[in-house]
């Protein structure tokens, strides 16, 4: 007899065949901004008229480019300088993770509230990649940093069915259900946006822990990986009671999952200040 995970899951899958439940598309502004940075024609200038067209865009695009992260000599007062500092593929990177915060609202107070507690989780865990890619790897911090904006994003079809359907309206069956099943779900809808195989890999690796990738360089799934267990730090969740010791992503990344007070303290303004310029 299948589980209800797996029920849920066969259920959702036929929805989207047969276009009875949509995926998610990203907004027009990402499509659009990264059409322009793929296009080998295309300018700064051309980039900064596309993100010019959404005010609230623009706004954060300068607020993060003026964050402590990304902060240098002179204050970036427009959306071009903030091009110039940060280039065309990062500013890509940044307004489809920023775009997405719009798709995780809901009719339902219940799930509304669901929608949002992920996307804050979201944007801790792609803080906390973003400085770990920094500090220890030689992967790009903007693309780990939409790698953690994204890991999680298959909850949100669970969630339109369980509004739909009225059915996993329990919190406790809810996240049950999403935690067994999301991973499959955001592969689809990477692939339908067309991300890159290292992009589309996150969503279902990130909770594989004895994941042997065969190589000693860790990829976008590992800093996701870490970063997402770094987030339960003090927490009473199972992943904090794991043996990170067992875990070969920490490895990867370069980071001693028994670090010390010291050097967790010493990455600890980073990530506040990279969690902070997503909010």
């Amino acid at each position: 007899m299948a589980s209800l995970d797996q029920k849920v899951l066969e259920e959702i899958t036929k929805l989207i065949d047969n276009d009875q439940l949509v995926l998610p598309t990203l907004p027009e502004v990402a499509l659009k901004a990264r059409d322009t940075a793929e296009d080998p024609d295309a300018s700064a200038k051309d980039l900064a008229q596309v993100i010019s067209v959404d005010a609230a865009m623009t706004a954060r695009i300068i607020k993060v480019a003026n964050s402590p992260i990304m902060r240098g000599a002179r204050v970036i007062e427009d959306v071009q300088m903030a091009i110039a500092r940060l280039g065309i593929t990062c500013i890509s990177n940044l307004v489809t993770g920023l775009a997405m915060e719009q798709m995780f609202q809901a009719t339902s107070d219940f799930i509304d509230k669901e929608m949002r507690s992920s996307w804050a989780h979201s944007t801790e865990v792609a803080g906390i990649a973003n400085v770990l890619t920094r500090h220890y790897t030689k992967l790009k911090p903007d693309q780990a940093t939409l790698a953690g904006l994204v890991h999680n994003i298959g909850i949100l079809p669970i969630l339109t069915y369980a509004e739909d359907s009225g059915r996993l309206n329990d919190p406790i069956t809810l996240q049950s259900v999403i935690e067994k099943i999301h991973p499959q779900i955001g592969v689809k809808i990477l692939r339908s946006w067309d991300f890159p195989e290292d992009m589309v890999n996150v969503p279902m690796h990130y909770l594989d822990f004895e994941r042997d990738t065969g190589v000693e360089k860790p990829d976008y799934a590992d800093i996701v990986m870490v970063a997402n267990l770094q987030t339960y730090i003090g927490k009473e969740h199972p992943y904090a009671a794991m043996n990170w010791q067992l875990v070969p992503a920490f490895y990867r990344v370069g980071l001693d999952p028994s670090v010390d007070d010291q050097e967790a303290e010493d990455l600890s303004e980073d990530m506040e200040a990279a969690m902070a310029m997503l909010r």
